[in-house]
């Protein structure tokens, strides 16, 4: 089972990675907010131990942003901000528990298998728009049922445009989703977007990936055109 741990102290993050690598989990680590929203976006994670105060973006932005998208991984904030107010807006941002440092090592693998029982009972997200799907879980994609291969890459760029279908999503946008680290040139995406209108639009003779002039492009079920 994998475990994404976004902290900035690196000796804290090791010695997290340490402990739940005995306890049988798979962990990997960001040291910054950019860096783990993207893992936390492109990784299959049981769950993410997040940091609030994080370089390039904060834990609380991390986090609303992965519920904005509908990303439902469960999140343990584990943060030294422990006033009652800074609680309040990590529970209402969307983190799914919240722990204060320092903290017991015993509570927080009790907290963590609490957390991965409740998300057990809740089934993985497949996005839907029209006859395309994507499984987010299994990082699949199918149109009208047949499986369509995609490179990490164009998944994340599918993957934003399907979780806001019918609306226009900007090229900056799809560029911090899917390249946090390279989110200059809007060339990246352009070149992602051209190769999915080949793979799930043309191959099936379909026109659901839409350039929105001036913004971005949009995803939409197109089969009323059929």
């Amino acid at each position: 089972m994998r475990i994404l741990v976004v902290e900035d102290e690196v000796d804290l993050a090791h010695t997290l990675h340490t402990g739940l690598t005995a306890e049988g989990y798979s962990v990997d680590l960001a040291h910054d907010g950019r860096q783990g929203l993207w893992m936390a976006r492109t990784g299959e994670y049981a769950l993410v131990v997040l940091d609030l105060m994080l370089p390039g973006l904060n834990g609380y932005k991390v986090c609303a942003q992965l519920r904005r998208e509908n990303n439902a991984t469960p999140i343990l904030v584990l943060t030294a901000k422990d006033g009652e107010w800074d609680q309040a807006e990590a529970l209402d941002t969307g983190a799914d528990d919240y722990l204060a440092k320092p903290f017991s090592y015993v509570v927080l693998v009790a907290r963590l298998r609490a957390l991965v029982r409740r998300a057990a009972t809740v089934a993985p997200p497949v996005l839907a728009v029209g006859d395309l799907s994507l499984d987010v879980a299994g990082r699949v994609c199918r149109r009208a049922g047949a499986r369509v291969e995609l490179t990490p890459r164009e998944f994340a760029v599918l993957e934003l445009l399907a979780r806001r279908a019918g609306q226009a999503v900007s090229k900056t946008d799809l560029l911090y989703h899917a390249w946090p680290d390279e989110a200059e040139d809007p060339n990246l995406v352009e070149a992602r977007v051209s190769a999915l209108r080949k793979k799930v639009d043309a191959a099936f003779h379909r026109q659901s990936l839409q350039t929105v002039r001036g913004t971005g492009y949009r995803l939409v079920d197109d089969r009323e055109r059929d």
